[in-house]
């Protein structure tokens, strides 16, 4: 008996640990390689960016519709199918368009069914990982190796078969990702989850006056500004990072370099700041991260060959691995557990979805007016102004002048 619930156990968490892998292989596309399909159609840097810019416009909607479909029908796994059903739909449109009023068209179609994937497969692993007593960065973890594997493999495809077969390899990670779908073992989304880091119980939205509650309180309000101004850097370099190496002349395959050297750096800070990174106070972090993303832009604005590229994205380490862990862990120290999963909704939304839209819009603007150069210090500019509003606000907290809207609970192991 033993043997099989254990055999049943491990069955249920490969088959997620498959759709991660395999799931990221789409975010590597519309994130990195998504962008030379666009320049292969010709397309400007500000109609890039305007198209970079729609997706997080079209998932501040979509996240929510998908999200209350996923709890009034009581179902996970169905419609992440249904989801990755659309996507190959209106992939396979989008193969098919040329010009640029078209793609608008068919990309925003596609982002409403490509953007709740993400979170629901994150709904999913947590649940499996609480059912089977297994840390959530356990299943996780294997986006991060899908998003490595892909980003090589296909920057290699891409230097043989060109740009212009982008949207037809997304078809077939598409369609493998959907077939997985069929050995997933299905979970009822509830109205919360736990904490993807800390893992603890979850807590039910707040019906109505959580947002009200938590958006008047000036220490949270300080948070998302800082939050928001990081992203923005962040978003940028997200967005044209794959027309700075082209425009660097390098091949498809360095791209898949420079891609594998971020997702792979992250993966050992990850673990290591579950387990020891509550031994640090988070603001001190913040502001550590914030000061590395500074510098991971400004290298960026001086370097000059595709190589030195590639090593600058290993930097992504020590600034987009030590915040988002410190961040999450941040938000569960400032807001009450009545308020978690509004707190961790809007913090997507600021990180996502509002920092996407403004970077993608006026960051390919600066890209093509002023060139990249200054492109990547303005995005510098932003993460300092990110650190001055981190490390102030600890500082602040030292001097005994922080606000203190909400009390705070005992630190929970990470």
């Amino acid at each position: 008996m033993y043997a099989g619930r254990s055999g049943g156990q491990y069955s249920d968490q490969n088959w997620l640990r498959s759709f991660m892998f395999t799931l990221y292989g789409t975010s590597v596309l519309v994130v990195s390689y998504f962008p030379l399909f666009y320049s292969h159609l010709g397309f400007s840097s500000p109609q890039m960016g305007l198209l970079y810019s729609v997706g997080p416009l079209i998932s501040i909607l979509s996240n929510l519709f998908w999200s209350m479909m996923s709890d009034r029908l009581g179902t996970v796994r169905k419609i992440m199918a249904l989801l990755l059903g659309g996507q190959l739909v209106t992939a396979i449109i989008l193969a098919r368009a040329a010009d640029f009023s078209s793609v608008m068209l068919i990309l925003s179609v596609f982002y409403f069914f490509y953007y709740p994937v993400f979170p629901l497969a994150d709904t999913m692993a947590i649940k499996i990982a609480q059912r089977h007593g297994r840390n959530f960065i356990a299943i996780r973890v294997f986006g991060s190796l899908g998003y490595s594997f892909f980003a090589l493999t296909i920057g290699y495809v891409l230097r043989a078969l060109g740009p212009e077969y982008s949207v037809g390899i997304c078809i077939v990670i598409v369609v493998t990702a959907l077939l997985i779908t069929i050995g997933l073992k299905d979970v009822k989304r509830s109205d919360s989850v736990p904490s993807p880091v800390s893992g603890e119980t979850p807590v039910k939205p707040l019906k109505g006056g959580g947002l009200k509650e938590i958006l008047f309180q000036k220490e949270v309000l300080w948070f998302f500004s800082c939050v928001f101004l990081l992203a923005i850097g962040y978003r940028m370099n997200e967005a044209f990072l794959t027309i700075s190496l082209k425009g660097m002349h390098a091949g498809d395959e360095i791209i898949g370099w420079a891609l594998l050297a971020s997702a792979l750096s992250e993966i050992p800070i990850f673990f290591l700041l579950s387990k020891y990174g509550d031994k640090f106070k988070e603001l001190p972090l913040l502001a550590f991260a914030s000061l590395m993303f500074a510098l991971r832009f400004l290298f960026m604005s001086l370097a000059q060959e595709p190589g030195t590229v590639v090593a600058i994205q290993a930097m992504h380490s020590i600034s987009f691995g030590i915040y988002y862990v410190t961040a999450v862990r941040y938000i569960t120290r400032i807001i009450p557990d009545h308020l978690r999963a509004t707190g961790m909704a809007l913090f997507t939304v600021v990180w996502s979805s509002g920092a996407g839209l403004l970077s993608g819009t006026f960051g390919g603007l600066i890209y093509q007016d002023a060139g990249r150069i200054v492109f990547y210090m303005v995005a510098t500019g932003f993460s300092v102004l990110a650190f001055i509003g981190f490390l102030s606000k600890h500082l602040m907290d030292v001097g005994g002048g922080a606000d203190r809207p909400f009390r705070r609970r005992a630190k929970t192991p990470l």
